[in-house]
């Protein structure tokens, strides 16, 4: 399958406060995307380029960046781990839409939309393999079992996902362990792997890793807030895609333990379904029961965790934005 589209070169973000601390490792980092993405195989830079160019924030390499400045890291290997974290991250991007058919991420066609699922998932094969090559080039054996140890997370929480798709019997707990492999993980990986990096001593690697983790949660818990109550435009995905595809998240979980047993009832036979013919009887639900706010209320207590492990760190405008980035997890809009 062929796509109509014109490969690039890898994009920055939108300038920020968050990424202007950083600003000359960020154009570093761009750099080093673009030149491990060399491929002898044309469609592998293509797709690559393509998903990596279609508009994230780049957060997980971000931290990378600001963990390690933040202890006073003065090499320039951060520039290499925050690149691997970043693939990484573009692999599970690509293999998700394959599993969970998707069309659109960002407002753009997915990868497996444009050019057709076996080639989403080799290139996402390709980026997990390049960014363990370049795990050798950090040179730090604990480094690699964190990060090793992280893909493994991550792919329980994905499979811990796709085995509770249709299932409304599941609880909170078991969604706060399904979110935390599935995002908070890599976050935790990126913000630990750079304290490590920075030779921090263990109450500030205990404390990075532990801010990357609350950070991790409290982003996926406004992502699905907003897909009950998000800008269809700036998410650049519909509202109820979670529940078109029977996703039992947060949300839906508090209104199902809050709601009557007929409202119980309804979601639960939503979930079964999946689709949106019942979305707005859904969202009646969700707002007569308080789950939004509650669901709010649970991503503010997870950036106010992550608030309070920066009190390890010395102060600096590095820890600055990261206090910042934990209020940007709450207050988005997308």
């Amino acid at each position: 399958m062929t796509a109509n589209v014109s490969p690039t070169s890898p994009a920055s973000p939108s300038p920020s406060p968050l990424h202007a601390v950083v600003a000359d490792d960020f154009d570093a980092v761009n750099r080093t995307i673009v030149a491990q993405l060399n491929s002898k195989v044309p469609l592998v830079e293509t797709i690559g380029q393509y998903i990596i160019d279609s508009g994230g924030k780049r957060l997980r390499p971000l931290l990378v960046l600001l963990a390690a400045r933040a202890l006073g890291y003065e090499g320039d290997k951060h520039i290499t781990l925050a690149t691997l974290i970043e693939f990484m991250h573009t692999s599970t991007l690509l293999h998700d839409d394959v599993v969970d058919e998707s069309h659109m991420r960002r407002g753009k066609k997915t990868a497996n939309d444009a050019w057709g699922n076996a080639p989403s998932v080799l290139v996402g094969d390709f980026l997990y393999s390049r960014s363990f090559q370049m795990m050798v080039d950090v040179g730090s054996m604990r480094i690699m079992a964190i990060l090793s140890g992280a893909t493994c997370v991550i792919a329980e929480g994905e499979v811990l996902q796709l085995t509770n798709i249709g299932n409304p019997s599941i609880s909170e707990t078991d969604y706060f362990e399904t979110i935390q492999g599935k995002t908070a993980m890599l976050f935790e990986a990126a913000s630990h792997s750079g304290a490590v990096l920075a030779d921090a001593t263990s109450e500030q690697e205990r404390a990075l890793q532990h801010y990357g983790r609350y950070l991790g949660l409290a982003f996926q818990l406004i992502d699905d807030l907003l897909d009950y109550q998000g800008d269809a435009d700036a998410m650049g995905k519909n509202v109820g895609d979670d529940l078109a595809e029977g996703k039992p998240t947060l949300p839906l979980i508090h209104a199902m333990e809050r709601g009557t047993p007929e409202q119980a009832k309804m979601i639960r036979q939503v979930i079964r379904k999946g689709g949106l013919e019942q979305l707005d009887e859904v969202l009646a639900i969700i707002h007569a029961t308080g789950a939004l706010e509650y669901t709010r209320a649970r991503a503010e207590e997870m950036a106010d965790k992550a608030l309070a492990e920066l009190d390890a760190l010395p102060p600096s405008a590095y820890r600055d934005s990261m206090a910042q980035l934990a209020r940007l997890a709450v207050d988005r809009q997308a």
